[in-house]
Order: C-alpha cells, then structure tokens, then sequence
C-alpha cells in the first residue's frame, strides 16, 4: 500500500468521521462525512435506477487523468475529471469493481500514480449496498 493511501486509511479511522445514505427527492448519495460540517472525503451519487454512480474524492488533489478503479483482484479505468478541490469519476453499478466494492467496502483510485483509498468499514456497508441496490439499473 503507498504511503498516500497508508494516510488515507488512517485518517479513516479518526473519530467523527462516518458514512451517510441520504436517499429521497433527488440524486441517491452516500458520503463520508463529519456530519454537520463541510468535511467530505468521498462522495458516491446517482439517480435511482440510473445503473451509474458517480465517485467525488476529496483531499488528493484534482488532478484529471485516466483513472484505474482496483477492488478485489478486479480492476477497470474510466476518466477522472478534476473540479475545483476534489476529482470526480463514473463507475457502471453493473461493473464487476463496483461489484467487489460494494462486497468489501475497498476500492482503490489511482490517477497519474496518485493513490486514494476509499473505505466502507463494516458497520457502514449496509449504507453502500443500499446505495447500490437503489442506483442499478
């Protein structure tokens, strides 16, 4: 694991930090979160039945690039845009690392060799097979 991503996973388990499903009027989002306040580290959104998510990561810069999504011995590469502080990214629902994501709650994002982490600890991943259950299509 970089050392990046050694960080990330760290930071991670810091007190006041959790995941949050906000499902009703509008877009499906799962964000981790110190709730009450503008400190995001991730956020997965989509439309209900839209069989897209999209991923914004926060606090590895937003750099644009190629993107290569790795869960669970399966990888995939989609396009990662850069917006103001964070990056954003597509993943189909239908995908196989979308799949092994929501499975183990892992999923690693590298763009131009930088490496972020997003984690789904246990006690949180009923929240992301819900969002994933809502989003496919």
């Amino acid at each position: 694991m970089s050392i990046l991503a050694t960080a990330f996973a760290l930071l991670a388990l810091q007190p006041g930090w959790t995941w949050t499903l906000y499902e009703g009027e509008g877009p499906l989002v799962l964000a981790h979160e110190i709730p009450d306040t503008p400190q995001l580290r991730a956020v997965l959104e989509c439309e209900p039945g839209a069989g897209v998510a999209r991923l914004d990561l926060y606090g590895g810069g937003a750099a644009g690039g190629i993107a290569t999504l790795a869960s669970g011995g399966t990888t995939a590469q989609t396009e990662s845009v850069g917006v103001a502080d964070h990056r954003s990214l597509a993943m189909r629902a239908d995908h196989p690392v979308f799949g092994q994501f929501v499975l183990t709650g892992q999923l690693a994002v590298t763009v131009a060799n930088r490496s972020q982490v997003v984690e789904v600890d246990a006690a949180h991943l009923v929240k992301l097979r819900r969002f994933a259950e809502l989003c496919g299509g």
